[in-house]
């Protein structure tokens, strides 16, 4: 499956757009039917909710967001009230060089009542070469299980920018948190792994306020030289509480949430969740 620019020399006419081509029977059956689908678009760090539709070759979205019979003749991206296109998005997110796309070639699967539609290669008009793009499973996670590439490479780079003794620093903070969990302190709460918070921050990741519904905390990863990512972090000392926040809070918002725990103990991790374990950062001291 893929997203075919048009549009390249007729911008003044309403700038390029993404028509779909080779779609899977099954994603084509589903759009077809429902004549729009929302598209949550997977970026390095993870899905995130976006302002595009998938729309079908027979509807269109008309101005008051409502989706009606068109004659456009092709499956294809809109913008909704995106500032702008999907392909413009994507540059932002990938870091992408600035020229026109021939073809942004993706896959997509169905879930959240979305298209979570994610870049694989990418070839621009100017360049016969295609350049793939490289996906990363679970991409936030850092637990005693496993530690995506994502996150080595952010260490990689805090590493270069910063000197060890700061980098590691945060890391005997963090031990120094997570020891109170450990050693099964009385009456601990959960909001004590808050004290991480200069420690994460140094990392890439800045824990927003702590409130006490929905998601603990909104939360922004800022990683390598990648923009700014938002995503619901929730606090446990022990991961397998985390079972009644699995749903989604509202139904127009996205299940993408962060675990951020002293002790990763969850048998089974849903889709779109990830976990960050302080024991595990902990640990890893040794082979910074």
């Amino acid at each position: 499956m893929h997203l075919q620019q048009t549009k390249r020399d007729s911008r003044e006419s309403g700038g390029p757009q993404y028509y779909f081509h080779n779609l899977s029977d099954v994603v084509k059956t589903y759009l077809r039917k429902k004549g729009a689908v929302r598209v949550a678009l997977v970026t390095p760090y993870g899905a995130t909710k976006t302002d595009f539709f998938a729309v079908s070759k027979d509807h269109k979205i008309n101005s008051k967001g409502q989706v009606v019979s068109g004659s456009v003749g092709h499956d294809r991206i809109q913008q909704g009230r995106a500032e702008s296109s999907i392909g413009e998005s994507i540059r932002k997110w990938y870091i992408l060089k600035i020229g026109d796309f021939e073809r942004i070639d993706v896959e997509i699967t169905f879930f959240d009542n979305s298209f979570y539609l994610t870049p694989t290669k990418i070839k621009f008009a100017s360049n016969q070469k295609d350049q793939t793009i490289t996906r990363v499973d679970r991409p936030l996670t850092f637990s005693n299980q496993y530690i995506s590439p994502f996150w080595k490479t952010q260490l990689e780079f805090l590493l270069k920018r910063q000197t060890k003794n700061e980098v590691l620093w945060a890391f005997k903070e963090i031990c120094r948190v997570v020891s109170a969990t450990k050693l099964k302190v009385p009456h601990l709460q959960e909001s004590d792994l808050l004290r991480t918070s200069g420690s994460l921050k140094l990392l890439g990741v800045s824990l927003g306020p702590y409130v006490g519904k929905g998601y603990d905390c909104l939360s922004q990863f800022s990683f390598h030289s990648l923009p700014e990512y938002t995503v619901p972090i929730e606090i446990k000392k022990y991961s397998k509480g985390f079972i009644y926040q699995q749903n989604k809070y509202g139904k127009e918002e996205l299940s993408r949430a962060v675990i951020l725990c002293a002790i990763n103990d969850i048998k089974y991790v849903e889709p779109n969740i990830d976990i960050i374990e302080l024991d595990a950062m902990c640990s890893y001291i040794g082979k910074l």
